[in-house]
C-alpha cells in the first residue's frame, strides 16, 4: 500500500520534559490506523507532534511524499491533514450549521464547496441535520463529537487525526461514531485514531500500534493485536517489558 504518512519521531514533549521518543509511525492511503494504550503513554502529544500543534519536536514526518515537519498547524491542516482534538472543543454559542461551515471556510474552501460536503456530512450524521439550526452547546457529548468530527471533514481531508474518539460518550454513541469513522476510512479517506476502547476500535481498524512510556512497543493488523494478551495487560496500565521469549515480565 502506499504511505500517505510516515512519521520518526527522535523526541517530543513539552518545556524540558519528553513524552515521546525514538517513534515511528506509518498510516497507508485509505485505512484506519489506531493507537492504544493507557492514559500517559503520549498518545494525544503524538497527534499534536503530527499536526504541528506540538512544536518542540525533533521528528521527521512526511505527508503525500512531500516533508511537514517544519510547517505550522494551519498550513499542515490545509493540506489535508486534520485534527480533531479531545474532548470536541466546539464553537459552543454557534449552530451546529455555522460550524460545519467554520470547518470549510477555514482552510479556504469555497461556499459551493462547503455546501456539497455539508450534505455528505448530514448524511453521515443525520443527528446534525436534525440539529442544524441549535447552538453546539445545547448538544449532548456524542453529538458534539459527530459535530468536531463532522467540522474536520468538511475541510474534506486527506487524514483525518481522531483523539480519543470514545471518551465520555455511552456506548450506542460509541458504536455510531466508529461505525461513521470506518465509513469516512471507506470512501477513501485515511484515518489514525488515539484510543482507550481497544475492543472497538480494533473491530473496524486495520492496523494499531500500542504506546509504552512514549514508544511504540506492539505493531500489527487489527486482528493480530486483538489476539495478542498483552495488548489487554498495556490497556489496563501494566508494564509490558518483554523478555527474549515474548513473554512479560513484572516490573
Amino acid at each position: 500500500m502506499t504511505a500517505l504518512l510516515e512519521a520518526r519521531i527522535t523526541s517530543s514533549g513539552y518545556g524540558s520534559v519528553t513524552v515521546l521518543h525514538d517513534l515511528e509511525i506509518r498510516v497507508n492511503e485509505g485505512e484506519m490506523v489506531v493507537v492504544l494504550g493507557p492514559n500517559g503513554v503520549g498518545k494525544t502529544s503524538l497527534l499534536r507532534t503530527l499536526s504541528g500543534v506540538q512544536v518542540q519536536a525533533v521528528a521527521e514526518i512526511t505527508f503525500d511524499g512531500e516533508p511537514i515537519a517544519g510547517l505550522r498547524g494551519h498550513t499542515r491542516a490545509r493540506r489535508g491533514m486534520l485534527h480533531v482534538p479531545e474532548s470536541r472543543h466546539v464553537f459552543r454559542e454557534m449552530t451546529v450549521h455555522d460550524n460545519l461551515l467554520a470547518g470549510a471556510l477555514g482552510v479556504g474552501r469555497s461556499r459551493h464547496e462547503a455546501a456539497r460536503t455539508m450534505a455528505e456530512v448530514e448524511a453521515l450524521f443525520p443527528q446534525l441535520a436534525a440539529r442544524r439550526k441549535a447552538a453546539a452547546g445545547t448538544l449532548s457529548g456524542g453529538e458534539q463529537q459527530m459535530l468536531a468530527i463532522g467540522r474536520a471533514l468538511m475541510a474534506q481531508p486527506r487524514l483525518l487525526l481522531v483523539d480519543e474518539a470514545s471518551l465520555g460518550l455511552a456506548p450506542i454513541m460509541v458504536s455510531t461514531v466508529f461505525s461513521a469513522l470506518a465509513r469516512v476510512r471507506d470512501s477513501g479517506t485515511s484515518v489514525l485514531v488515539v484510543e482507550q476502547n481497544t475492543r472497538t476500535s480494533l473491530a473496524v481498524a486495520d492496523r494499531g500500534y500500542v504506546l509504552e512510556r512514549g514508544t511504540v512497543k506492539l505493531a500489527g493488523s487489527a486482528e493480530e493485536l486483538a489476539a495478542d494478551p498483552r495488548v489487554t495487560y498495556a490497556y489496563l496500565g501494566g508494564d509490558m517489558t518483554l523478555t527474549s521469549d515474548g513473554s512479560r515480565t513484572e516490573p
